[in-house]
């Protein structure tokens, strides 16, 4: 396993990270029972993964549990991020929905105070803001509240997680100039490169890490999603259309040449291309199995992509038709 800094935090992370939002969701046709999560958390770990990510908001802080069970004993081993800004305390999770957000400086001392409780800790090494819209990176008081935080060491960065869709530009240019922002987290894949290589261009500016999560493009780069391929309506990648899939393989097989000159499959292409980047800090694969945390974490060996490769992929990339990327609603 090979580490990075993550942005200027000063604190060193896999290259690999865990997403820990499956252990807390059966959102990616499968329902992971605790026992089983916990021999994946412990594989990570003894696998060199050394950053865990996860969020109030998944199974209502199961997966916060989980980590801290697990890590209990063990914290200055571990690097741990969470985040916050749904309100899962007064409102039912209903399907996919999106909660109501808060992000008061008097729900955010509430929020991170149950976190921590779950993750047996005292202090967080990242602390997110979860889907935060652009009035919410404009707010003055939501970061001063954060930036507090740091100098009281209970916090020591933060990061701003951006969706829950691909997109939210503006909102994660605009939060790297905020003093304490460690990282900016977004959608980046082989297949889905914009807005990541903006926000990757300006994060190197601001010395901030990038965290890439659905570097798969939600399966189609695993082999998991196929043409004929039937997602039930609870998974989360219910939202790929027939259509997507289908295009998204024509675009897999433009790629082949380049990942079989290189000696990879498409699933190692998609994270080496990915790592290429300098400024990411760690990729966040969707796991749902050891086998899967293994099968990620070789591939963690700083062999990566030529310039001349990664060009290959943009221009390729550049040829492929646009796609609709989110943006907040904008208030007077």
């Amino acid at each position: 396993m090979k580490y990075r800094a993550l942005g200027k935090s000063g604190i060193k992370i896999s290259e690999i990270g865990f997403g820990a939002w499956t252990l807390g969701l059966d959102w990616w046709g499968k329902k992971i029972e605790d026992d089983e999560a916990k021999k994946m958390l412990k594989r990570a770990y003894d696998l060199g993964i050394n950053y865990f990510e996860t969020g109030d908001i998944y199974g209502r802080g199961k997966s916060e549990k989980l980590i801290g069970e697990v890590f209990s004993g063990m914290r200055k081993e571990v690097v741990i991020s969470t985040k916050y800004g749904y309100d899962i305390y007064g409102n039912e999770q209903i399907g996919h929905k999106e909660l109501p957000q808060q992000f008061t400086p008097e729900f955010t001392e509430f929020a991170l105070q149950k976190s921590l409780e779950r993750l047996q800790t005292n202090y967080l090494d990242v602390y997110g803001l979860h889907n935060p819209k652009i009035h919410t990176i404009r707010d003055k008081k939501v970061f001063e509240t954060l930036d507090r935080m740091v100098k009281e060491g209970v916090i020591k960065s933060y990061q701003i997680a951006l969706g829950p869709a691909i997109g939210w530009t503006e909102e994660g240019l605009e939060s790297m100039t905020r003093t304490n922002t460690t990282a900016v987290q977004t959608v980046y894949n082989i297949l889905e490169q914009n807005p990541g290589n903006i926000l990757i261009e300006e994060a190197e500016k601001h010395n901030v890490g990038i965290l890439v999560r659905v570097p798969d493009a939600s399966g189609i780069l695993t082999g998991k999603v196929k043409a004929d391929t039937k997602i039930n309506e609870k998974d989360h990648r219910s939202v790929r259309t027939g259509d997507w899939v289908k295009q998204s393989l024509h675009k897999v097989d433009q790629l082949m040449p380049i990942a079989k000159r290189n000696g990879f499959n498409i699933t190692e292409l998609a994270i080496k291309f990915v790592l290429s980047h300098n400024v990411v800090s760690s990729v966040l694969p969707t796991v749902v199995s050891e086998e899967e945390v293994a099968m990620f974490c070789q591939m963690s060996d700083g062999k990566y992509l030529s310039e001349a490769d990664k060009n290959e992929v943009t221009n390729l990339f550049n040829q492929w038709p646009p796609y609709e990327l989110k943006t907040s609603v904008q208030t007077a």
